[in-house]
């Protein structure tokens, strides 16, 4: 059984007096709903779980009065003896909500009626219900979680890397002492594994199972497909030509020199006017991320973002390299992969990041000065530079070396590297970039 981090979110939320029904959201195949089934099997006398997507008739429960009592009679009808509605000793499991929109109405009056636990989960929640079936969101009613793929530290737990070793690297970033050469050697690899991999639990189990590349690809490939179709069956008519247009886009948008995403590599002539909205529909999917340009490099990050200038990774880097011709898989894990080895690397960083639950940021201007990443790290402007082999860091010393313009606090250099310092820069070995999590 795989080791996920939602798992500490849903015992606190448990634990919570008085806790709201719970929304985990995220994009499919992340591992959402055996997650919260095997939290309900360890920790409910009863579990009563309703996929809406595999049943469409269980919607027809929500299609009238909404309160309480009148669900668990219909559901108790419906579901038969295994159906047991306890006070404090049920919980509901709600899957693919956004299937249902009345559904996720409902959790108003569960919350105020307090009995029961409820649990949602849904793939398409930000794309897909309240646009063709209005229903009213329960504000206020409900938690929402964002869950990912598996980050590298789950992976590192799937692949029987014990909590010792974790806090071994924990001790070398926070004393700036080299990475013992047995360790560095072994996480270099684990690091490489992962980047093409990734973090769909279906794929890093069958990885852990049997490490045959070739099914690892041939899963990837698949969860790939459900993502069109799922652009085919759920987006309005108009826009689904141009969402998978987006979508096979990606990868020759990492492959330019300047990453910023071009609307004219989608397609010769196309323009934001046309495709941002189908852009906005694969971000709010979960299946991409979007890093934002800064006007200044300086706290607070968002206020100098600029909107409408950003680079687009995929959230998974394996799917990523699914997308790319057969026998990449290879290259990578060999580290042979030329001039699109920084993309893989900056899209896996990207990643790394994002899964920490970080808003994504870069620096770029036209005079050349560029930045790969820059974040908020221990209260300060960080500069995050990814070199896929060894590299120069002329912008980032440039950035160092003018204070008076460049309000930042330092800055860090993942790549393959052991730990070190020179100056305001802190060298990383890649594979620590999981442990950046001071704010």
């Amino acid at each position: 059984m795989l080791k996920r981090k939602m798992e500490d979110v849903l015992r606190k939320w448990k634990d919570t007096e008085g806790h709201r029904p719970l929304i985990i959201k995220g994009c499919r195949q992340c591992g959402k709903t055996y997650t919260v089934r095997q939290f309900a099997r360890e920790n409910y006398p009863h579990e009563i779980y309703l996929n809406f997507y595999e049943n469409k008739n269980y919607a027809s429960v929500f299609s009238g009065s909404l309160e309480v009592d009148h669900l668990t009679m219909l559901l108790s009808s419906l579901l038969g003896p295994d159906a047991i509605f306890e006070a404090g000793k049920t919980v509901l499991i709600l899957d693919e909500i956004q299937e249902c929109p009345e559904a996720r109405t409902a959790l108003k009056f569960f919350a105020i009626d307090g009995r029961y636990d409820v649990i949602g989960t849904g793939s398409l929640l930000g794309v897909k219900g309240y646009g063709k079936r209005s229903a009213s969101i329960p504000v206020g009613y409900e938690q929402i979680e964002e869950m990912y793929p598996m980050d590298f530290e789950e992976f590192l737990w799937a692949n029987g890397v014990e909590a010792p070793a974790i806090q071994y690297l924990t001790e070398c970033l926070k004393n700036e002492t080299p990475v013992a050469e047995a360790l560095h050697e072994k996480f270099r690899q684990l690091l490489l594994q992962y980047a093409v991999v990734g973090g769909m639990p279906a794929v890093v189990q069958t990885f852990v199972n049997t490490h045959q590349m070739n099914t690892v690809l041939q899963l990837q490939r698949g969860i790939l497909y459900d993502y069109e179709d799922d652009m085919v069956k759920y987006a309005d008519d108009k826009d689904k030509p141009f969402i998978r247009e987006c979508f096979r886009s990606i990868p020759r948008q990492l492959s330019k020199e300047n990453k910023k995403f071009q609307y004219s590599v989608v397609k010769k002539g196309a323009t934001a006017s046309r495709f941002s909205g189908s852009l906005q529909w694969i971000e709010d999917a979960g299946i991409i991320l979007r890093c934002y340009n800064l006007t200044l490099p300086e706290l607070p990050l968002d206020g100098n973002a600029i909107q409408d200038v950003f680079k687009v990774y995929m959230m998974d880097s394996g799917l990523l390299i699914a997308m790319l011709e057969d026998g990449t898989q290879f290259d990578v894990l060999q580290g042979n992969l030329f001039g699109y080895k920084g993309a893989i690397y900056e899209n896996l960083a990207a990643g790394i990041l994002a899964k920490m639950g970080r808003k994504l940021y870069y620096y770029h201007k036209d005079s050349g000065l560029e930045i790969d990443f820059v974040m908020r790290y221990a209260g300060k402007s960080t500069l995050v530079e990814v070199k896929a082999s060894t590299g120069n860091t002329k912008s980032t010393k440039t950035v160092l070396n003018h204070p008076e313009k460049y309000h930042v606090g330092g800055a860090i250099k993942l790549g393959d590297y052991n730990v070190g310092r020179s100056g305001q820069i802190l060298t990383l070995p890649f594979y620590m970039a999981f442990l950046l999590t001071s704010f």
